[in-house]
């Protein structure tokens, strides 16, 4: 079963680069803080680097504004998220989590099985929004749609 609205954010560890792997538990990140955590099926796949991570990049001061942080999370390696921050000139501040092993995921109850195309266990598009670590919005993507996930409908969503 995946996360509901009301449900405490799990405990696990992701993992970032600044001056090596990072180490950073889901306590950290959201305990005392408004955030939105938006996961994408894969670092440099095709909709997730033409509009899903764009859009919070551009809307990312809009976040800030509102006194939220934003994380972006993919079942991807610490170095393959720094290399498509890089990529995406992800501003300092928009956080690029890895969810290497998909533990995180699967304790969301939000994982993707891509092994048809070669890809594994990811997660699934989706975005939620907590605050001091509860779930107070969740916008999971039907297959191969991006419509409720993006910059934009949070935005909307939590006005």
């Amino acid at each position: 079963m995946s996360i509901q609205i009301g449900d405490r954010i799990p405990e696990a560890t992701l993992n970032f680069i600044q001056d090596g792997v990072q180490a950073v538990n889901t306590g950290e990140i959201f305990s005392g803080r408004k955030v939105v955590l938006f996961a994408v099926p894969g670092a440099f796949t095709p909709t997730c680097s033409a509009k899903h991570l764009p859009g919070y990049v551009e809307k990312f001061d809009e976040f800030k504004k509102r006194g939220i942080d934003v994380a972006c999370m993919a079942v991807n390696d610490a170095f393959v998220m720094k290399a498509w921050a890089k990529d995406q000139s992800v501003p300092e501040g928009l956080k690029m989590l890895a969810d290497g092993n998909g533990a995180f995921t699967r304790a969301l109850g939000l994982e993707l099985d891509a092994t048809p195309f070669g890809m594994g266990l990811r997660a699934k598009r989706f975005a939620l929004y907590a605050e001091d670590g509860v779930v107070k919005a969740l916008h999971v993507e039907a297959p191969g749609e991006f419509k409720v996930s993006s910059a934009e409908a949070i935005l909307e969503k939590i006005a």
